[in-house]
């Protein structure tokens, strides 16, 4: 067993069968993608800091080669189990779809299964599955938990894992910056002559939610707007009419958004009140999932690196198991974020 794993180091022992009569190494997935070993372990434990285009040719050998890690081979003797549980709030939300693919790409590359878990927006049903699957997973990616911090204390000292749009000061951290967005989103409503703005809130229980809040509030306050809150509303299009029926009430002129589900439901609704988007309303959604620039019109949203917080998140979880060269576990990455103009907003009413 052990002459057939063979590390990038192990020069000095010599194994002359091929590939497809051993186990591939490293340096088998490097010889075929055509990089440095050096360069294939950096895509496989911190894939933010290989080129795409490199990353993706990499991953590509690897699943040809079938290549394992020694760490995760050696695993296998040892009670592991080599598969990763991934929990996401709600299965059917387009903004999970990248998260998804970009955490089973980074699993699959690092010779791991992933197991996937919708816990339907439940704290309850998040806890639940993390207690029941302790011994079939060998770590866990929380995205967008709604667990407490108490809740996160208690689970993150007992089984390694990493969350996605959660801080915790117990887990590692994957934080995609809509906060800052946000202000990005607010000048370029005041740009427009916007001065009564509403923010359309998401679930009470998302940390995001909170933290764009704040952000809009003192923001808003800063340039002496109009601002109002409307929710907590269920991130999804059947909210958008009550969310659509909300915002209208308050006078606003322009909305931000909890997400693009709940905006392309507002949408619809002002739409079927004739209420005119833009030259009536602006709206602004958050996460720019695919679908977000085939609305009527099309959707501006702000946008971010969602697969690729997928594969950093892995990339953090894997170097808690030992990773192929160590290295110390990253507590935080904060992926950055930009505001993408589509055809929802527009110059405040009276002002164009």
């Amino acid at each position: 067993m052990t002459s057939a794993i063979l590390d990038a180091g192990d020069e000095g022992s010599v194994d002359r069968r091929s590939p497809a009569e051993r186990m591939p190494t490293i340096k088998d997935v490097a010889e075929l993608a055509g990089v440095a070993t050096s360069t294939v372990s950096r895509a496989l434990s911190k894939p933010d800091r290989v080129n795409r285009h490199t990353r993706e040719r990499i991953e590509e050998a690897a699943a040809q080669l079938n290549y394992v890690p020694s760490s995760q081979a050696r695993g296998l003797s040892s009670g592991r189990t080599n598969t990763v549980a991934v929990l996401v709030p709600d299965i059917t939300n387009p903004f999970y779809f990248d998260i998804i693919r970009g955490t089973q790409h980074q699993l699959k590359a690092a010779g791991l299964t992933q197991l996937l878990v919708d816990t339907e927006e439940s704290s309850e049903m998040e806890l639940e599955a993390l207690h029941k699957m302790r011994r079939s997973a060998d770590g866990f990616i929380l995205a967008a938990s709604r667990l407490t911090d108490a809740q996160l204390a208690e689970v993150s000292g007992s089984q390694p894992l990493v969350t996605i749009n959660r801080a915790s000061a117990n887990a590692p951290t994957v934080v995609i910056d809509t906060p800052s967005a946000m202000i990005q989103a607010l000048e370029h409503l005041v740009s427009l002559g916007h001065q009564r703005v509403c923010y359309v809130s998401g679930p009470p229980t998302s940390w995001s939610n909170s933290r764009r809040w704040k952000i809009f509030e003192e923001d808003s306050a800063q340039r002496g707007l109009e601002t109002h809150r409307v929710g907590p509303f269920t991130p999804k299009t059947t909210s958008g009419a009550a969310a659509a029926d909300a915002a209208v009430r308050t006078g606003a002129t322009a909305c931000i958004v909890f997400n693009d589900l709940l905006a392309i439901g507002m949408l619809q609704r002002l739409r079927e009140r004739g209420i005119r988007v833009p030259e009536d309303m602006s709206i602004v959604g958050c996460d720019d999932i695919f679908g977000a620039d085939f609305c009527n019109p099309p959707l501006t949203t702000i946008s971010s690196p969602i697969e690729q917080a997928g594969r950093v998140a892995v990339s953090m979880l894997l170097s808690q198991f030992n990773p192929l060269h160590g290295g110390t576990t990253r507590r935080l990455a904060v992926m950055p974020t930009h505001l993408t103009v589509r055809g929802s907003t527009g110059p405040a009413p009276g002002t164009a």
